[in-house]
């Protein structure tokens, strides 16, 4: 294998450090959070006194001042290990950077601090019943009053921390008439009046994450929770737009961990499995099968890489991260498919780690923009306009 040379000793030694952390406090409980439908809040606080909440975010708002690719390997152990129920990526690298590079001063100061320790856990809601990937679909609403304060109506779907989430970013229309070009953020938090939240929806797989809808009926915000101030109003798209390569990223590396492990669960399970008098591994059609397999991850992960480099530079464009996201989610879907034929009855059984890896992973398919999305962002970018 092609060494990696990504990370410094001490981003390995954090690897080290979360690991013993994910062990004591995240994998004894996550079957038992799948049945609930959601992590214990306890989480949430003792990653915030660890340290594993915010870490690129300043030393002054509670953060570590790390770099990026310490929550680059906070994501891939957590993939690895199939722990798809714990939010932090979302948490720490969208809530808290949007935070940071569109609040105002006072919004950062108030909000930071508190996403940092883990005592106010942070959502994002985008996506509508009817706007899912095209977010200038948006039909929520925050019209400005004569008092200028901002009404906010509307309701939002298959948001991720949405049943934990105490502040949420909201995509909202402060001018309908103008499209997308009339799209502003809104810091809302948990207890405003007409903020509610509706049932955990119940999914195909990612069964421990807290995906919730969110109703929000005539709420009023004062104007100082327009994310960034009067500066920032009628600029959320081009916000949005500015930060889904970063997002766009984190599913690339989400997958490309979680289709490792799973070749490496594979692995393992071949080499012990019998049938007609020899191991399923020492079978030719498994061999190759695993060849093939582990090659594709390995191009993919030196792809992903690269891509990592470029965002800790903020040189990755939006096309490259949209080719990222959607060959890297696609070959996760397939490995995890191959994994479980390798498995066989077995790998049909929801006690097996292969199992849930399989259906936590159609998901990345979708969300953060369909593939079929990406595919036509990656198309524009090479000067093929679409209708």
């Amino acid at each position: 294998m092609i060494e990696r040379t990504l990370f410094t000793p001490d981003h390995e030694a954090f690897r080290d450090s979360f690991r013993r952390f994910m062990e004591k406090e995240i994998a004894p409980f996550h079957d038992a959070w799948e049945e609930q439908g959601y992590v214990d809040r306890e989480v949430w606080r003792k990653a915030g006194q660890n340290g594993f909440l915010c870490m690129t975010m300043p030393e002054a708002y509670g953060g570590s001042d790390a770099d990026k690719l310490y929550s680059v390997v906070q994501m891939e152990e957590l993939a690895a290990g199939g722990f798809s129920g714990i939010g932090y990526g979302l948490h720490n690298e969208i809530v808290a950077p949007y935070i940071l590079r569109y609040g105002t001063e006072a919004q950062k100061a108030k909000y930071l601090p508190l996403l940092a320790s883990g005592a106010m856990v942070g959502a994002i809601a985008m996506s509508e019943p009817a706007a899912g990937s095209d977010l200038q679909g948006v039909k929520s609403t925050a019209i400005k009053q004569a008092d200028g304060s901002y009404l906010l109506n509307g309701s939002k779907t298959f948001i991720t921390n949405g049943w934990h989430a105490d502040l949420v970013i909201v995509v909202a229309k402060t001018n309908p008439a103008a499209g997308g070009k009339g799209t502003s953020l809104f810091l809302v938090e948990h207890g405003t009046p007409g903020f509610e939240k509706g049932k955990r929806l119940k999914k195909l797989g990612l069964k421990a994450q807290d995906t919730s809808e969110l109703f929000f009926d005539n709420v009023k915000l004062p104007a100082e929770q327009l994310l960034g101030g009067p500066e920032q109003e009628n600029r959320g798209f081009i916000c949005l737009m500015e930060q889904l390569p970063w997002e766009r990223l984190q599913i690339a590396i989400g997958a490309v961990a979680a289709a490792q492990a799973a070749i490496g669960w594979t692995v393992d399970y071949v080499k012990e499995r019998k049938v007609f008098g020899t191991t399923v591994g020492a079978m030719q059609n498994t061999r190759y099968k695993l060849a093939e397999m582990q090659t594709e991850v390995q191009v993919a992960r030196i792809f992903v890489d690269k891509c990592c480099e470029l965002i800790a530079h903020d040189k990755l464009d939006t096309a490259t991260a949209s080719m990222a996201k959607y060959w890297c989610s696609d070959l996760q879907c397939k490995v995890m498919d191959e994994c479980v034929q390798l498995f066989g009855g077995y790998g049909y059984m929801w006690e097996y780690p292969i199992t849930r890896a399989y259906a936590d992973a159609r998901v990345q398919r979708i969300y953060g923009g369909t593939n079929e999305i990406m595919k036509e962002v990656i198309s524009r970018g090479m000067g093929l306009g679409g209708r």
